[in-house]
Formats: C-alpha cells, sequence, structure tokens
C-alpha cells in the first residue's frame, strides 16, 4: 500500500482496471452509500494511457465521470485509488527470527526469484502479519512504479487528490472480510470482464496473488463461437442457463470449459504457492467469486467440483445500504464491489 497524501476529509473510493473506472464515497459506520458510478473504457485506449505518462485518456475518463455519470454526491477530493490487480504481485515468505534485522534484503531476493520486473522499477512495499519464536511470516507487494505514477497523475489531472493506492483485490478482501466470513481462510476469485484476479486472504492479510487474462467478456464470446450465434444470444444465454441443469447445458458447458479450466490451472498454482510457502497446517477453508463475471448460474458448483473445496458466489450486498439513493441493476452490483472497499479504508491504515 503507498501511502501518499493525507488530511483528516472522508475518502472516496476509484477503482481503475483495464475496462472500465468506478467511483464510490461511503459512510463507513453505517456502510450506507452516499454516491457512486462508473464509466466503461476501451481496453486498448487504457493500455496506451497506463504506458505513455503524456496520454490523457484515463483523466479525461475520469473527469467524465465525475462531471456526468455520478449518482448521489461525492462530498470530498481525498481519493483511495485502486490499481489493476493483474500488474501487481503479492507474495508471502517466512524468515527465522534471528533475520529480521536483514529483512530488506530478504525481500530484495524475493522480488528477484518471482517477480519479472526489475526492482529499480518497482514501488515494493513489506509487512511483517505473524511472528513466533522461530519465524517471521512476511507479506510483501510490488508494483510497477510507472503503474502507481500514471495512475496518481491521472487522479491529479483530474483535480483529486490522491491518498492511498493500493491493488483492487485488497480492496475486495476488505469487503468479504466484513461479509463474507472473512475470517476463515479464503481463495478469492474475482472475475472482471477481460480477466480474473485470484488471491489467499488469511489472517486480514493477502497471502499471494495470481491472475489470468480471461473474464465474463471470454465466456461471452466462447459461447457465441461454439453455438454459433450473436454476442447478444450468448450472453443471455451465459446469465440465464450458465451451467444449471437444462437442454443447453452440455453445449454451453461445452463451450465454457477451456476457459474455465485455464482459470482453475492458476487457481491450482496459487494453492500450491500458499501450501508450500507457510510452515503451518492452515488450509484454505472456502472459495468466493466475485465480480461481473460471476454470473454464470452454476459457477459456484463448477468450482466446488474441481477443487474439491466449497466454493460459491458472494453476495455482500446486505451489507452496502444504498439509503434514498437509485441502487444499480443487480447485473451491475459485482462491479462495484472493488471501489466499496477501497471507499472503506479505515483511516488508521492511512496513519501507518
Amino acid at each position: 500500500m503507498t501511502k501518499l497524501f493525507y488530511k483528516d476529509k472522508p475518502l472516496i473510493g476509484l477503482d481503475i482496471s483495464q475496462t472500465g473506472i468506478k467511483v464510490m464515497s461511503i459512510d463507513p459506520k453505517r456502510w450506507l452509500v452516499l454516491g457512486y458510478g462508473s464509466l466503461d473504457l476501451d481496453p486498448s485506449k487504457v493500455q496506451v494511457s497506463l504506458d505513455d505518462p503524456d496520454d490523457t485518456y484515463l483523466s479525461d475518463s475520469i473527469s467524465s465521470l465525475l462531471k456526468e455519470n455520478i449518482i448521489g454526491t461525492l462530498g470530498s477530493d481525498h481519493v483511495v485509488v485502486g490499481l489493476p490487480t493483474g500488474r501487481t504481485f503479492s507474495r508471502t515468505f517466512t524468515l527465522p527470527i534471528a533475520e529480521e534485522k536483514r529483512i530488506d534484503n530478504a525481500v530484495e531476493v524475493e522480488v528477484d526469484q518471482y517477480i519479472p520486473i526489475p526492482l529499480n522499477a518497482l514501488y515494493v512495499d513489506y509487512e511483517i502479519i505473524d511472528r513466533t519464536k522461530d519465524t517471521l511470516t512476511v507479506v510483501m507487494s510490488a508494483v510497477p512504479s510507472t503503474l502507481v505514477d500514471t495512475c496518481v497523475n491521472a487522479v491529479r489531472q483530474a483535480g483529486l487528490t490522491p491518498v492511498i493506492a493500493e491493488p483492487s483485490i485488497n480492496a475486495v478482501a476488505r469487503v468479504i472480510e466484513a461479509t463474507e466470513e472473512g475470517h476463515l481462510s479464503t481463495l478469492i476469485v474475482d472475475i472482471g470482464p477481460a480477466s480474473t484476479d485470484i488471491a489467499v486472504l488469511d489472517g486480514r492479510a493477502i497471502r499471494v496473488t495470481g491472475g489470468v487474462g480471461i473474464g465474463g467478456n471470454t465466456f461471452t464470446l466462447d459461447i457465441a463461437k461454439k453455438l454459433n450465434i450473436t454476442l447478444e444470444n450468448a450472453h443471455q444465454y451465459k446469465v440465464l442457463n450458465g451451467l444449471n441443469a437444462g437442454p443447453r447445458q452440455a453445449k454451453i458447458t461445452n463451450a465454457l470449459n477451456p476457459s474455465l479450466q485455464r482459470i482453475v490451472t492458476e487457481i491450482r498454482k496459487v494453492i500450491r504457492y500458499y501450501n508450500e510457502r507457510l510452515n503451518d497446517d492452515r488450509k484454505i477453508e472456502q472459495v468466493l467469486i466475485v465480480g461481473g463475471g460471476a454470473n454464470v448460474p452454476g459457477i459456484g458448483e463448477f468450482f466446488t467440483n474441481e477443487l474439491i473445496m466449497p466454493a460459491r458466489v458472494a453476495s455482500p450486498w446486505q451489507k452496502l445500504d444504498f439509503g434514498s439513493l437509485q441502487e444499480p441493476n443487480k447485473q451491475f452490483r459485482p462491479r462495484y464491489i472493488a471501489v466499496a472497499g477501497l471507499a472503506n479504508v479505515p483511516h488508521e491504515e492511512i496513519w501507518k
């Protein structure tokens, strides 16, 4: 988590992804939504904007969202920025207690071994999350410095004040911890439009992350190609029939299986890393599926059967109170999970 600037003002969340931006303001004591909005983006233009500091597509889009797409009021210009999880890295490792004075060196070794980006091109942070008489457990996060700088500059150019930047999956975990038995060791599968982020939440910390370039839009394309139908019809089959029993089940399952298996393969890599790197007997107790691409009937049962552990689509919406505001359409609500978590960063985390 990168700390940037702070004054005692309410915070709003701003989630930036390859396919869109979302913003939300919440009264954290009551989880009352004060204002929110979203704007879909062109993924190719986002890519250019994230790679080119002089490109204004991202900042112009944030400005447009704030001017034209807000329901309710935000009440602040101080922003917690959510970074695209797929371009960030989180790892957990253990050290002998005697090595604590050399923890910086251990973090550098971890970066060199597991992150395909040079250390001098990253912002790296770490925290000791567990301590026994023999070992330390350290969680490390690394983000390409150009990604952080570009997102922060775009936020500033749109007239906002960035306070903290963190991977969006951390914000998703914050909501899950408050609403979905997050005290359990949990595997989070966040299926967005174009990609799926995977993380293990354990002991109030994200222990490891992974991801794959497959999302809800991929599922729609798979069905359209396999069944030779329009994208609109394919979307309807996906959200109405999905993997549930019915006359089309075999065809839809056959269409979706290759993409779902790629997600399963990445999940198993994340689980294997988690199991091998932690020196205790804790095991993952639940799989929670979130995100806009989780709207496939039967997807929870699919992951339950593949991973042989309980999996279900998370529904944290009972916690969020939209008050007198018009609520988002049911099919669009999952896209706001991350930004709700960003808007609920405890102030004490900023003071760390």
